[in-house]
Formats: structure tokens, sequence, C-alpha cells
């Protein structure tokens, strides 16, 4: 069976992991988009949630990443693994990048056990194989080590995979808690609303430590 027709790993039914925009998503990316995805609101949420679940030192994994990570401050390593290599050199949180599409390649180019910990910050509506993702950071984590995944309710809907685009953002929360079950190997699985309030950005998160 080809890759394609395994998409969503068959957490869903065939086509729940279409999306509008089928060109190759290392095109879409080819042009650096130096933007933040949210507000200073829910930038300052996220940094909080990391400062709280991921280790403040050893090597960290950014997954999907850009031109920012939005870590607290710290003495730390962070690898970023992403599409567009201009955004991720211009990260300044960033000890190393790498170009890589996980779409295209699910598997990580990294050895078993490397990191300490490993987010994903507004990007998990866009994979199209999550099951075999989630089992690629378990592979690459050390026991205990957490995976932080973070989104909003902003995305390009082009590129947002159709189970995302058809659900509510408490339904998201659902969604991404699921692979984490789904994918095996995960331990201590929370998520929570860490609500900007006012006209901000909401921010929601999920994550889990490596069994």
């Amino acid at each position: 069976m080809s890759a394609e027709r395994l998409r969503g790993d068959g957490l869903f039914p065939p086509g729940a992991y279409d999306r509008d925009d089928e060109e190759p998503d290392d095109r879409f990316y080819t042009m650096p988009r130096k933007v933040v995805h949210i507000d200073d609101g829910a930038i300052a949420a996220l940094g909080r949630l990391y400062a709280e679940v991921l280790p403040a030192g050893g090597r960290l994994l950014d997954l999907m990443s850009s031109w920012r990570s939005h870590l607290p401050p710290g003495a730390r390593e962070v690898i970023g693994l992403g599409l567009n290599a201009e955004e991720m050199v211009d990260n300044p949180q960033l000890a190393k990048s790498i170009v890589h599409d996980v779409n295209r390649d699910p598997r990580l180019p990294f050895a078993d056990g490397e990191f300490d910990g490993a987010m994903c910050a507004v990007s998990i509506q866009y994979v199209t194989h999550p099951l075999r993702l989630f089992r690629e950071l378990q592979r690459v984590l050390r026991p205990g080590a957490p995976f932080v995944v973070s989104f909003s309710n902003r995305c390009f809907p082009t590129k947002a995979v159709a189970v995302w685009l058809g659900s509510t953002d408490p339904q998201h929360r659902l969604l991404v808690r699921s692979y984490f079950e789904a994918a095996g190997g995960w331990t201590d699985v929370k998520d929570e609303e860490r609500l900007v309030y006012g006209n901000g950005d909401p921010l929601y998160a999920v994550w889990g430590r490596r069994a």
C-alpha cells in the first residue's frame, strides 16, 4: 500500500487527511514567512507552558520549526526541523537546523533517544501521517522526555487536513490527544486550554511523556 493510502495511519476513514492543496509542502514553504502565527498573549502563554513542562537544560527538538521557537530564556541546545532553511537560520534559539518534510517522510533523521524534550507549535494541523510521526517522536526521545503540541484557532486552510478543518477547537484537543494514545509509547498525557482572555488568540496544548 502506498504512503498516500496510509495517510492518517488508519485512525480515521479515507479522506480525513486530504488537503485542498496537495502540492508538495516544500514548494508551499519555498518563500520564507517571517511572521508569528499567534499574538503576543498566546506567545507569552506558550513560553510559560514550555517553562513548566520542558527541561531547563538538555537537548530539545523543535519540530516543524520556523524563525521563532518561543522558548523561555535558558541554556539548552535546540535543533530545528522544518521546511524553510532561511527561516530557521534567523531563529536565535536554534543551535542547528535541518530541512525535512515530515509529510513526505515521517521518519526523523535522528538516532534513538537523542532528545530530552520536543515541541511542535501551531503546526500539527498540517500533519498527514500523525501516528507514524508520534511514534518517531517516541523513538528519538529519552524515557520520561516530554513532547508538547500547541495550537490556536489559526491555520493555512489549504494545507490543513480535512479532519482538522471539520472540527471545533475542543475537538482539536481530543484529536491531538488521540494521536498520543493511538501511537502508543506515551504516558501522563494532558490537554489544556491556556486561554488568553479578552480579544486575543486562544492557546491549546496537549503533551505527554515518552514511556
